[in-house]
């Protein structure tokens, strides 16, 4: 199975999605430092907030197969500029978060993703686990 890293800000949803894709029971914690696990990169929203913390997720970028850029539908704004894909020599993927949220605009949170240059996005509830077959599947082949 591919490494994921996941990459977003603070309540994008990356730990619960972490949970889904591991199985584990959701339950909402706080993510004070990355967490490295067999498949997945769980890393806190303030180093893709803060600009000298970005450099340590550029450099756990290289532990993974795969970056997973994280935007919740919920979300008012993009951290993502325009092609940062670029940046790194990994595939990079858009994951969607909370799809089913108040206020959830998923074509505006793809069009980000794919304006970063994400080709491949994963439309995911990690609350009732739509998409995340989805997702698991991709990072099986």
């Amino acid at each position: 199975m591919k490494k994921l890293i996941l990459m977003g800000r603070s309540e994008s949803g990356k730990t619960t999605l972490k949970q889904a894709l591991s199985g584990e029971k959701i339950q909402y914690y706080k993510t004070q430092y990355i967490h490295y696990e067999d498949i997945i990169i769980d890393t806190p929203g303030e180093y893709a907030q803060t600009h000298h913390l970005g450099y340590a997720l550029a450099l756990y970028a290289y532990e993974a197969d795969v970056v997973g850029l994280l935007t919740a539908a919920n979300e008012p704004f993009t951290l993502f500029p325009p092609n940062i894909t670029c940046m790194v020599n990994r595939e990079v993927i858009g994951i969607i978060t909370k799809i089913h949220e108040k206020n959830a605009n998923v074509k505006r949170a793809e069009s980000w993703l794919r304006n970063a240059g994400c080709r491949r996005i994963f439309p995911v509830d990690s609350v009732t686990g739509e998409g995340i077959d989805r997702l698991l599947a991709y990072l099986q082949m």
